[in-house]
């Protein structure tokens, strides 16, 4: 199964390498010209040596020649090398650029049931960490395992034209360092696999704590959070060591083979040099012959132990890349415009689990311009009502209709962009406080900008920002609390004014003055526009058309503020159970 899993993997970095077939033609034919003038640099050195007769019998009109030959092949050699390793690098990086524009395109368009399910760290550390590991094996192999597979070829037919019976000894005797290498390559692999998994939990882990610090010291679990990391930590260094451990093996292995190659073929040559069968200076020439003969196998294994490591980051990347994307827009699916709002639910059924049944024959019809409060103990589907609104998931049994059309078949985008959606939790973008405000309006005036801010009282303090609208701020490093983002986030939809508008805990994070006009603001901002409320403090919903009782994933109670009060059921009992009621 794992070589299975190996040979797909190659198979699909080969499909990203072959978009730069016409560089990879060239690289090859730069390393084949650097091998080739390197490789006859030993011949010219043998013929060298031999215009050498003797003390004070040099031939230089001879030896010249060839000392300028040897001069000029080793510029060029080094010129062809430099070409081929920027060639190498650029296939590399490209490869691995055009990878991560794929998996990025991909979280794009992935389901969100994936990316709840995973850590974010995680997805981070295959996009990242994996894809720098899968660069370095990918670029070693480019630089070496072209030059070194060209040079035992060149080597060994240099070596068969100068003596053929030596030549087949190191033959014979050179494959022993690829068994050994190729032994210890297979079992690396699944550790380089484990190394790479461990590395992205702990990315996760990181990502999470650092994220989360307040509420770490909040509740003194800073010695808990240092053993949890310890012994993440233990366990990628046991992983990391074992892999680099075996992997380094393979260098010295076939570096003392070779070195049993190269003493009997200098044993063998001096024998056959004794006996009048090979000049001194062809026996200099094999010898070195048989050295780079011998060096590429301990490149290539070297090679191999990294590409080990590649391939296994490679197959976390390709992994997330592979996974199903979200069921495409149909190709007639409709488009909204002018959305009156009425929206309608019927029969609906949903669950995050297969199994664990969570809505069940939901219906609700909701007209045009109406407030819908949502309320209920927590788990009792509010939250996934919002989501299935927006077709962030998509329904089990029924359908939600907008205007009459089902909203699986229009499209995702239009569907979102008819909604106004303010949520408990806020996210900023790394930008100026304008570009976070027009970011689902980018080609808003300055002046629409600031009405937007003014209407959700945020003008004033973005005007104590260092350079007001132009200050740079991100979500996790803004300086600002989290009050004010809620209001940058309120700003984003006084900005769009869409017909419809979800509004989950929009004013949770807000001082109870600020509160008072936000709803004020939000009172005129739904005029006219269906709005769904999922609010905590009833205080907040009173006035809302309908207010929707939800218990266990379906609607027990259904009517305005007096009515439900007048019933004396379940909403009387949550009503007078709050404080801020």
């Amino acid at each position: 199964m794992k070589s299975a899993n190996k040979k797909g993997t190659v198979k699909k970095v080969l499909h990203y390498v072959g978009r730069y077939r016409v560089h990879l033609a060239f690289s090859i034919i730069l390393a084949a010209a650097s091998v080739a003038c390197t490789l006859y640099i030993p011949v010219l050195a043998g013929k060298a040596i031999d215009e050498i007769i003797g003390a004070g019998r040099v031939n230089f009109a001879g030896l010249t020649p060839y000392l300028y030959t040897i001069a000029i092949l080793a510029i060029v050699s080094a010129a062809a090398q430099w070409v081929m390793n920027t060639l190498n690098n650029r296939i590399t990086f490209r490869v691995v650029r055009d990878i991560r524009n794929v998996a990025m395109e991909k979280i794009q368009i992935l389901p969100l049931s994936y990316i709840d399910s995973r850590p974010a760290g995680e997805t981070v550390s295959r996009i990242i960490a994996d894809a720098d590991q899968f660069a370095d094996g990918l670029l070693m192999g480019f630089t070496q395992l072209f030059t070194g597979v060209v040079t035992i070829l060149g080597t060994l037919g240099f070596m068969i034209a100068i003596n053929y019976k030596i030549a087949i000894v190191v033959v014979v005797l050179t494959p022993l360092s690829l068994f050994a290498a190729r032994f210890i390559a297979k079992r690396t692999y699944s550790m380089f696999k484990q190394q790479s998994q461990t590395r992205g939990e702990q990315t996760a882990y990181i990502e999470e704590t650092v994220g989360e610090m307040k509420t770490v010291a909040a509740f003194s679990r800073e010695e808990k959070c240092l053993e949890e990391f310890d012994e993440i930590n233990e366990r990628y260094a046991k992983h990391s060591l074992k892999a680099i451990f075996f992997s380094s093996i393979t260098n010295p292995t076939t570096r003392f083979v070779n070195s049993v190659v190269y003493a009997v073929v200098a044993l063998t040559g001096a024998v056959a040099a004794i006996g009048g069968a090979i000049t001194v200076g062809g026996l200099s020439c094999f010898l070195s012959y048989a050295n780079q003969y011998t060096k590429p196998f301990n490149e290539i294994s070297g090679v191999i132990a990294e590409l080990q490591n590649a391939l296994a980051c490679a197959e976390r990347l390709f992994e997330l890349v592979e996974q199903e994307p979200q069921k495409p827009d149909e190709p007639d699916a409709v488009e909204f415009s002018d959305v009156e709002g009425n929206v309608s639910l019927e029969n609906v059924e949903f669950s995050y689990t297969k199994g664990k049944e969570l809505i069940k024959d939901l219906n609700l019809s909701v007209k045009s311009g109406s407030r819908v409060a949502i309320v209920g103990p927590t788990g009792c589907g509010k939250t996934t009502l919002v989501n299935l609104l927006m077709r962030f998931y998509d329904v089990d049994g029924g359908k939600i209709s907008i205007d009459g059309v089902d909203i699986n078949n229009a499209t995702r985008r239009s569907l979102r962009r008819s909604y106004g959606m303010v949520l408990q939790d806020t996210w900023l973008k790394n930008g100026t406080v304008r570009e976070n405000i027009a970011m689902g309006r980018p080609e808003a005036s300055d002046e629409e900008i600031i009405a937007a801010a003014k209407a959700s009282h945020a003008h004033s303090f973005i005007k104590r920002l260092p350079q007001g609208y132009d200050t740079v701020i991100s979500d996790e490093a803004s300086g600002l609390s989290q009050g004010q983002k809620q209001l940058l986030c309120i700003t984003r939809v006084m900005l769009c004014l869409p017909p419809m508008l979800i509004l989950d805990e929009a004013t949770s994070s807000i001082d109870t003055r600020t509160e008072i006009r936000i709803q004020q603001a939000f009172s005129t901002m739904m005029q006219g526009r269906t709005s769904f409320i999922v609010a905590h403090r009833l205080s907040t919903i009173k006035n809302a058309d309908v207010i929707l009782v939800m218990k266990n994933g379906k609607i027990i109670e259904q009517g305005n503020h007096a009515e439900l009060m007048a019933r004396g059921g379940f909403y009387k009992e949550l009503y007078d159970s709050r404080l801020d009621a």
